[in-house]
């Protein structure tokens, strides 16, 4: 079962990132999956593929009553993101997912009916959560041509897709330690499958002018405090859409 932690917690707001899984297989790409619960309700960020279904559903059973969540957010459309979207729907036939609005005919062949989406519009919404204003930031071309970060001013955390991804992980903990050891993780994947350097460096100044104490990709590590500003700098200054 994958390994958990509390990344953000005050009264009943809280964020839990799920992250290391030692009994994975080897072929299959490592996930994070983030829990954001507030008031009785909950969210959960690109939930993952139908292999590692159970997995995800025990780890997030001992954080949370299954039942609180009611909204998932996919940042955008690829399988490890939702492709066990069928398994979840059988379990709660009216789960709402939050997702890119371009990418809801390609989603809907996983399974669920139209009225499970909500599309998200190319300049981003907000998302209630019991009260909460969850932000949900634009991110096109990072890598998808549909893609959105999802965003807790209260808790000053982002979640970030696919953005900041790297194939690594750590077993005993899940926050980068040293980050100029970390990037040769990372940049051979944002220089193939990111996109759009106009795009990057967007997202990049949009970001560095918010209030971020975690940011949090969906592979690998996370980011916290000074290596918030350090990763958004690196990546700005970073080459894409290459295959080198």
């Amino acid at each position: 079962m994958k390994k958990y932690a509390t990344l953000f917690e005050k009264g009943d707001h809280k964020w839990t990132v799920f992250y290391h899984d030692a009994h994975k297989a080897d072929y299959l790409i490592g996930t994070n999956e983030y829990l954001i619960q507030n008031k009785g309700k909950a969210i959960l960020t690109d939930p993952g593929g139908t292999e590692v279904f159970p997995e995800i559903i025990a780890a997030v059973s001992e954080v949370a009553d299954i039942n609180e969540i009611d909204q998932v957010f996919c940042s955008h459309q690829d399988p490890d993101i939702f492709s066990a979207c069928a398994l979840w729907f059988m379990m709660k036939p009216e789960l709402k997912i939050h997702l890119p609005a371009i990418w809801i005919g390609f989603m809907l062949h996983f399974g669920g009916k139209l009225s499970n989406f909500e599309g998200i519009q190319d300049l981003g919404t907000t998302i209630n959560l019991s009260g909460l204003a969850l932000q949900a930031l634009p991110a096109h071309y990072l890598h998808s041509s549909g893609n959105f970060h999802l965003y807790d001013p209260i808790a000053k955390v982002l979640f970030t897709g696919d953005t900041g991804a790297a194939m690594t992980g750590d077993p005993e903990g899940f926050l980068v330690k040293d980050f100029d050891a970390h990037i040769p993780h990372m940049e051979g994947f944002h220089k193939r499958w990111f996109g759009s350097n106009d795009h990057k460096n967007q997202w990049c100044e949009t970001v560095g002018a918010m209030d971020i104490d975690f940011l949090c990709p969906q592979h690998g590590l996370v980011f916290e405090g000074k290596m918030v500003k350090q990763f958004i700098d690196w990546l700005y200054n970073l080459r894409v859409g290459v295959l080198e």
